[in-house]
């Protein structure tokens, strides 16, 4: 239909962008922080638990879980583990796919590393490749551990802390070391230093020494400029992990009230941009299926 020669048909942007359904994965706590930090940080499984219902309401699909001894120290116990475990389906069901930390914090080795994992089963875990697979002669093992996951239906998550860990993750992963089609790393912005804040700038080293491997990718970055990173993140494609481990910041500066105000400022940015969220279900399909486009694709 046409009014004095205006075309008044609805009209479709063309080239629409064709992205994942964004996961928001949350890491309320950390290893390290506690309530001097900031007082809505989760330490109990309770308060975990309940922090975890907030940012599922909030836009998060995963919670990046820590557990602490009794007196509030970072553990790798399999019976912490699954006391945390319990308080959040508890609180949420199977409305958060629950991603256990295997970080060893200077205080675990890598066989005391796996050994929670075979023990606790949790369905995801994270795993620093510097960690795990320090050099060449953890290969084998490594290998084998990662092979079991699989096997187990556990969802790995690799995470790589410089663009030459990138390069390192491709090699070990083209001989074997990591297996499988759909590898989910996550990429450290920044270092774990006093005063640290992250840059989105500091994403192009890794998408740069990535190139055309395809993987599902994430990040996480230190300070108050986490959200502009997870603004950069959000529009190429990637994932985002937020939360109290690494930054207690708004945008603005401001300290966030407690870590769904964090995961509200992603899901909101999201918005903006068309990207739709992903919740649990979403999530735990999306993260074993095969990446359909490389990295070069994802970005042309």
């Amino acid at each position: 239909m046409e009014i004095s020669g205006v075309n008044t048909a609805p009209q479709q942007a063309p080239d629409i962008p064709d992205w994942p359904p964004l996961v928001i994965a949350v890491a309320p706590n950390g290893a390290t922080r506690g309530k001097a930090d900031h007082p809505a940080l989760p330490i109990t499984p309770a308060e975990i638990a309940e922090t975890a219902a907030a940012c599922v309401d909030a836009g998060a699909a995963m919670l990046h879980l820590h557990v602490r001894d009794r007196d509030g120290r970072h553990t790798l116990d399999a019976d912490a583990y699954n006391d945390a475990i319990q308080a959040v389906r508890g609180a949420v069901g199977e409305r958060v796919v629950i991603q256990a930390t295997s970080e060893a914090v200077g205080m675990y080795r890598p066989a005391e590393q796996m050994a929670m994992v075979r023990a606790v089963r949790p369905e995801a875990v994270s795993m620093a490749i510097r960690e795990l697979v320090p050099d060449a002669e953890h290969e084998r093992e490594a290998g084998a551990f990662f092979e079991w996951l699989l096997n187990e239906r556990i969802a790995p998550q690799y995470i790589l802390y410089t663009d030459d860990e990138v390069r390192r993750f491709a090699d070990l992963r083209r001989r074997g070391v990591i297996p499988g089609d759909a590898p989910f790393v996550l990429y450290v912005l920044g270092r774990y230093t006093q005063g640290q804040i992250s840059a989105p700038a500091d994403l192009l080293p890794f998408l740069g020494a990535a190139g055309s491997e395809a993987v599902h990718w994430g990040f996480f970055a230190f300070g108050p400029r986490e959200g502009a990173c997870a603004m950069m993140v959000t529009a190429l494609g990637g994932h985002a992990r937020v939360g109290f481990e690494n930054n207690r910041w708004l945008n603005n500066g401001e300290l966030a009230p407690d870590n769904a105000a964090l995961v509200r400022k992603v899901a909101d940015g999201a918005e903006l941009i068309n990207r739709p969220l992903a919740d649990a279900d979403t999530a735990r399909a999306l993260l074993v299926e095969p990446v359909r486009k490389t990295m070069r694709e994802a970005m042309a």
